[in-house]
């Protein structure tokens, strides 16, 4: 009997017939909508491999319950959603996509910065909704960009990627990490510095760090505080580092000046949540990674991982 994959999304044909070769693959057929907890249970109970999502939680019930799992590859660099204790203990290789979307997740990241900051989608609505009547010196006028500091909580590949970025700005950039990268240091011009230096000093506070125990909630009142009243926050990293709360009571009582955030503490999230009311927060649907090419080469990732393992081969990206 040919070994089983289950697929939590349906993925393009031709990134799944290598898999179909050799292996019985199911998918997902509901679109963007997550496949349910139970159907997922009782997929997992039988699956070689399962293919996730972030939002696919791969627990200690579904790891018992599934006696054949030997590998699940999932569709991003974060694995958050993953109990990688309980993956060592059942013998089950965890592979994530890392490297693949750097540059394009820095691309959204900047982007997603200049956006807020120059008041772009507030000024296309302006036009859409029929306001621009005429020209007048400070219309919708944002924040320059061009020689400000950045402040960059995380300094992995893709804060790296997002401090090259930042150097075409001619920006000075700080950041703050758990090691200190000194490589980095000589190569990028980068200078370390303590949380509380670079939330004080910073213009732009962007967060790229993962979530784990040291992260989570990262930001309360306090941090918040410590911002100028003038900076902007972009997180591309992931929602629970921020307590919404308190971004929300930043905003409301200007003690920063906007936010620019591609995840949110629960996603999705629907139009009536509280910071969509804020003309100064420009918000995305999780898409730091989503170009045509980065996502198609970390499905195709995901599925030379599957193969590996199931031939009995090492994976090109193990988490360890």
């Amino acid at each position: 009997m040919k070994p089983y994959i289950y697929i939590t999304r349906k993925l393009p044909a031709e990134v799944v017939e290598p898999l179909s070769e050799h292996f019985e693959v199911e998918m997902w057929e509901h679109g963007d909508v997550p496949v349910p907890r139970e159907v997922l249970l009782n997929k997992a109970e039988r699956a070689s491999a399962l293919l996730t999502m972030l939002s696919d939680q791969v627990d200690r019930e579904l790891l018992h319950r599934s006696p054949l799992l030997q590998v699940v590859a999932n569709l991003a660099v974060g694995y958050d959603n993953i109990d990688l204790q309980g993956a060592k203990e059942f013998g089950v290789t965890i592979c994530n996509t890392p490297d693949v979307l750097t540059e394009t997740t820095a691309d959204l990241t900047f982007a997603l910065m200049m956006a807020t900051a120059r008041r772009i989608v507030e000024a296309d609505r302006y036009i859409k909704e029929g306001k621009w009547k005429s020209w007048s010196p400070l219309l919708l006028a944002g924040m320059d960009i061009h020689h400000k500091t950045m402040g960059i909580i995380g300094m992995g590949s893709i804060g790296e990627a997002v401090a090259k970025r930042a150097k075409g700005f001619s920006m000075d950039v700080l950041y703050h990490n758990r090691t200190r990268k000194y490589e980095a240091e000589k190569e990028l011009g980068v200078s370390y510095a303590a949380l509380d230096e670079l939330l004080a000093k910073s213009d732009f506070v962007v967060i790229l760090a993962p979530l784990n125990a040291g992260t989570k909630g990262m930001f309360q009142e306090e941090q918040f505080r410590l911002m100028k009243n003038s900076a902007i926050l972009v997180n591309a990293a992931r929602g629970p580092i921020v307590n919404e709360k308190a971004l929300e009571q930043a905003l409301e009582d200007g003690q920063i000046a906007g936010a620019g955030l591609d995840v949110f503490e629960s996603e999705p999230i629907d139009r009536d949540h509280p910071l969509l009311r804020f003309d100064q927060v420009v918000a995305l649907p999780h898409i730091g990674s989503s170009s045509t090419d980065t996502r198609y080469g970390m499905m195709t990732l995901c599925v030379e991982n599957i193969t590996a393992v199931l031939n009995g081969e090492n994976p090109k990206t193990e988490v360890k």
